[in-house]
Order: structure tokens, then C-alpha cells, then sequence
């Protein structure tokens, strides 16, 4: 994992003495300009002179830095911008300041190098609004899957979905409406824990966990909640989440690191069914957009079985037929089956499903695939996998069955 650039507890101590300094008039920083020394990747602390996000975004460009993020501090916590996210995911920070213009005063910038922007292939996993990266390049969320072996029993896994009756083609578990998808929020290194409890305690992370008050929850009864802490590049998952008192509590949490491969203790849970974290397996708007999505997407059907292969680390069933899909299973849209056809991000997301698969990670409506909630989407465009068949995958070969 990269050096950190800063430490919480450093920053935190360095904001509450900028913010202790009195300022003359003479003292003012120039609207629209910088006062202070940015790092080119790292977290800085800085004064700025006034003005609009953008603009302070091009002034951080002039010495160096992309910046990935910036954080003001409100009532004792944090509250970020992020150039490259929807209005949506910014609307706490500018609601913050009617008209869009931040006033003077100390900012915390959270800087890449400023870099060409890397193809499609460059295997680049970039996590919009941070200087994170999704998981290392040997993970299996990244793993290709196009010249793997079929499963031995890659027939049997297929007619027991078809068998399942419902919903038997691709869906997009998200699109337009807000209500739809699973929303996510990027926090600062610096972002205070709070506690939080857990109904599963015994296969949880303990708490505290950098999650604000204010952070999206998932619509609906698994009601996730997800955290990607800046700089240090931790992901923060809770299912059944919901606010109590100065922190949360959830039916169970997951931690990871963003620069590991280490999976959950085998039968472990996380905040996902199967015990893998939800947050890789979503399809992304700005990923998608930029044209390739490279990493395995989340799928969810109405039976599992009573079993798991690894990433995953937990089943969620009884069922005991072995033709069931375990949890973890990867699926892969068949090299023969013409694409040529679609168009946008449905082309996108069919080429992911291609060359990385999908993962069974929960128990729910067949062929639901999972994406972040981002008003941004077509849903014209996304109903075009509606006209994919299951039966346009097969099941490939990724490890042994477990059934602890």
C-alpha cells in the first residue's frame, strides 16, 4: 500500500490551529488564489482566498496537484467536494454556500500528480473523488475471466437458474431515479469515528467507524451504507443501517482495505451476504463513462446454495443441491454471444460481464445487477441488457467449493 501522506490525528491538530490564527485585513488571501505549499499526491492544508470549487480546483492545478477532493470543516467534522462526482454526491458541501462561492478561510486538499488520463486498458481502477485505487491488480475482483476454463458443472449451474423461473434476463439494479442503486460517500483521512453497534457483532469489525451523520443509506430494507476514506483507502460497509444516538447501528460492518487482497475469516458475513465488500462490485457512472469497467459487477438470484467459493467467505441458505449457485460463483458472458448490437453503457457493461464476470454475492431477484445510485444514468440505455438472456452465460472455473 502507497506511503500515507498524512496522519488524522496530524490533521486534524493542524486545523485547529490554522483556524486559531487571527487574520488582519492586510493578511487576506487574493480571491481566487492559494496561500500555502500543495503537495503533488498527499493531503495539504491550505487558505483560500474565496471563490467557487472549480475555481479553487484550477488554482490547486497551477502548482501541480489534481485535486481529488476538498474538505472544509463544519460543526467538528468534515464535509467534501469532489470535482469528478454528480451534484448529488456534493449537494452537503454546496448547500453549504448559496450562489456557489466558498468564502476565505483554511481547506484541506486531497492532490493526485496531474497525469495523462490512462486508456481503457491501462488496468487503472481509479476511485472517482479519491487518490484510492479499487483493490490491487491481483485481486480477484480484477481478475479476467474470458480465457478461464468453464466449470465442469457449468450445464447444471444454468438450468438450475433457468429453473428458477422469474426474471430470467439481465437487469440494472439502478439508473435514473435516486431511489434505485446503492449510494456511497468519500470522507477525509481526518473524518472523526464515531461508534457503532452491531446486531451480528460476533462476524462485524468493531467500531468506531468514520461515517457523518449525514451519509447516504441505501433505500430499501438492507439499507447499506458505504465509506471510502480518502488517503488512507479503507472501505467502510454496513447493512441495516440506520442512525442512533452520535453514531449508527447496523445488523453488521465490514472493514477493508483498499490495498489488500485479504478476504473475511472463513463464515464471516460483512455487509454483504457472502461476506465480500459491495462497494467493488458496483457499476459506476464515471467508470463507465470512461469507457471500460475492469472489475467483476455484482449479481444477485433467489436461491444459493448452502455453500461459497472464495472471495466470498459466506452462504446465506440450506439449500444443499449441488446444481444450486454457491456464493461466489462467477459467471461470464459466452465469447459467442453478439454484442455488437448494443450501444453506451450497456456495450460497457456487457464487455465487463465478458471479460470479468459476474459475482453471486446475496440472495435476491434473478439477474439483478448492482451499480451505485447516481441520477446521471440512462435508463434508456441500461433497459437494453433487458433484452439479454441468462442463457447467454456459462459458469467459469475460480477455486473450490466450501462449506463451512
Amino acid at each position: 500500500m502507497r506511503a500515507r501522506a498524512s496522519r488524522p490525528l496530524a490533521v486534524l491538530a493542524l486545523c485547529a490551529a490554522l483556524l486559531a490564527l487571527p487574520r488582519t485585513a492586510e493578511a487576506q488571501t487574493p480571491p481566487g488564489a492559494i496561500e500555502g505549499n500543495l503537495v503533488a499526491e498527499g493531503v495539504s492544508l491550505v487558505l483560500w482566498g474565496g471563490g467557487t470549487p472549480s475555481e479553487l480546483v484550477a488554482a490547486a492545478e497551477t502548482q501541480g496537484c489534481s485535486a481529488a477532493s476538498v474538505w472544509i470543516t463544519v460543526g467538528g467534522g468534515f464535509r467534501g467536494y469532489a470535482p469528478s462526482s454528480p451534484d448529488f454526491a456534493n449537494e452537503s458541501f454546496l448547500s453549504r454556500y448559496p450562489g456557489g462561492v466558498m468564502p476565505e478561510g483554511p481547506v484541506l486538499v486531497v492532490c493526485r500528480t496531474v497525469t495523462a488520463t490512462p486508456s481503457p486498458s491501462s488496468g487503472d481502477r481509479a476511485i472517482e473523488g479519491t487518490s484510492c485505487t479499487l483493490f490491487p491488480d491481483d485481486n480477484p475482483w480484477a481478475q479476467r475471466v474470458d480465457t478461464l476454463p468453464v466449470h465442469p458443472n457449468s450445464e447444471g449451474y444454468m438450468a438450475y437458474l433457468d429453473g428458477l423461473g422469474g426474471n430470467q434476463f439481465l437487469h440494472a439494479d439502478f439508473g435514473e431515479n435516486p431511489d434505485y442503486g446503492i449510494p456511497w460517500v468519500v470522507v477525509p483521512p481526518g473524518q472523526p469515528r464515531v461508534p457503532v453497534s452491531f446486531d451480528y457483532a460476533d462476524e462485524s469489525d468493531p467500531g468506531p467507524y468514520p461515517i457523518p451523520s449525514d451519509a447516504p443509506v441505501e433505500v430499501g430494507s438492507d439499507a447499506h451504507v458505504l465509506v471510502v476514506q480518502d488517503d488512507d483507502c479503507v472501505l467502510y460497509e454496513l447493512f441495516a443501517a440506520e442512525r442512533q444516538g452520535a453514531g449508527w447501528h447496523a445488523g453488521s460492518g465490514a472493514v477493508f482495505d483498499l490495498g489488500s487482497n485479504a478476504l473475511r475469516p472463513d463464515g464471516w458475513t460483512s455487509a454483504d451476504a457472502a461476506g465480500l465488500p459491495i462497494f467493488a462490485g458496483l457499476a459506476r457512472y464515471d467508470e463507465v463513462q470512461s469507457g471500460a469497467v475492469e472489475h467483476a459487477l455484482r449479481v444477485t438470484f433467489s436461491r444459493t446454495q448452502r455453500a461459497y467459493i472464495h472471495p466470498a467467505t459466506h452462504y446465506a441458505s440450506s439449500i444443499t443441491d449441488t446444481d444450486a449457485p454457491p456464493m461466489g460463483l462467477r459467471l461470464r458472458l459466452r465469447a459467442d454471444y453478439d454484442i455488437s448490437g448494443f450501444t453506451g453503457d450497456a456495450r460497457v457493461l456487457l464487455e465487463a460481464m465478458r471479460d470479468y464476470g459476474l459475482i453471486v454475492a446475496d440472495n435476491g431477484s434473478n439477474w439483478y445487477v448492482s451499480g451505485a445510485t447516481d441520477s446521471r444514468w440512462d435508463d434508456e440505455d441500461l433497459n437494453q441488457l433487458k433484452d439479454v438472456p441468462g442463457g447467454a452465460f456459462e459458469v467459469v472455473d475460480t477455486g473450490p467449493i466450501a462449506s463451512q
